[in-house]
């Protein structure tokens, strides 16, 4: 149950809320049972900026000058009021290291670019995972009428010991601290297993065979080193392990990577999407850049691999 509203006059500038989490990250002690803030952010009257709306469909690959707004950009105008809840001294999660698992989207109906929305965040609750503890946090978006026309449910991952055996049988190490090199293939392996949990974005279990099965690729993309530069400055993200090959070489990781929501707006784009629909994506691995991935591609699914075949998103489309 969230708490008291908290309403803001402006967007959150992101730069000083990553520092504060940065600093703030080695006191977190995650845990399932620990508190989180109850605080619900809202944002009302906010308009998009038109020249950064143009600029974040061409690195995304979405046609410009459409008068409705691309699928995910309201996860980009929500995502300084989740990074204020965040970064703040009651979320119990770190946020260095903090993997970004999985989003789940619904638009009720086309957003114009055009109109005033009013932006509302919240973190909904905490859960075990068998890598850590999950966190996940809601953004809601309401047209003119107080109707929400779009909204989302993200899921994060802090990993650290659980004392529950991990596949190979050892209990999960302390990852959450550095490892994120190989611990952002936690983008999916969290993902594996929170797919179970229900979403009926995910269909039953009578398809899980057919689901397992490599979908048929479309198109190769080569992704140039600036990618998360471009993204960056688009969406206002700009995490390190993004920007720079060395930046991103503190974090452990030996090139930047691209933004997990790059990846997923790069999917949509070329999938398409109804005015009225149900999107969910799975963050499975981390795509270094410069790079080569395949974007394969079937009815209502879609998929991003590597050229050894590693999965680095999976996700699917449904009419609203």
């Amino acid at each position: 149950m969230t708490g008291a509203a908290l309403v803001l006059t402006g967007s959150p500038a992101l730069a000083p809320l990553l520092a504060r989490g940065a600093v703030l990250s080695p006191f977190k002690r995650p845990s399932p049972g620990a508190g989180f803030p109850r605080t619900r952010l809202v944002l009302p009257g906010l308009r998009v900026d038109l020249a950064r709306l143009a600029a974040y469909e061409r690195v995304c690959g979405f046609a410009t000058g459409e008068d409705a707004l691309p699928v995910t950009y309201p996860h980009v105008l929500g995502f300084p009021l989740a990074m204020r809840l965040m970064s703040g001294r009651e979320f119990p999660l770190p946020l260095l290291g903090l993997v970004h698992t999985s989003i789940t989207i619904t638009r009720h109906a086309a957003m114009p670019a055009t109109r005033a929305y009013a932006l509302a965040v919240h973190v909904d609750g905490l859960a075990a995972h068998r890598r850590g503890t999950q966190a996940t946090v809601v953004t809601e978006v309401r047209g003119d009428g107080g109707d929400v026309v779009w909204e989302s449910r993200s899921t994060y991952l802090a990993r650290h010991g659980t004392g529950r055996p991990t596949e190979g049988g050892e209990a999960g190490g302390d990852a959450a601290q550095g490892d994120a090199a190989q611990g952002d293939a936690a983008q999916g392996d969290a993902a594996q297993g929170d797919a179970a949990q229900g979403d009926a974005i995910q269909g039953d279990a009578a398809r899980d065979d057919k689901r397992s099965e490599p979908l048929p690729a479309v198109a190769e993309w080569r992704l140039a080193g600036d990618v998360g530069r471009r993204y960056g400055a688009a969406s206002g993200d700009r995490n390190p392990i993004h920007l720079h090959p060395l930046t991103a070489r503190l974090f452990g990781f030996p090139r930047a990577i691209a933004h997990g929501m790059w990846t997923a707006a790069r999917c949509l784009a070329a999938h398409g999407t109804p005015d009225a629909c149900r999107v969910r994506a799975d963050f499975r691995a981390p795509v270094l850049l410069p790079g080569t991935v395949t974007y394969s591609a079937h009815g209502t699914r879609f998929a991003l691999r590597g050229p050894d075949g590693r999965t680095h998103l999976t996700g699917e489309v449904l009419p609203g």
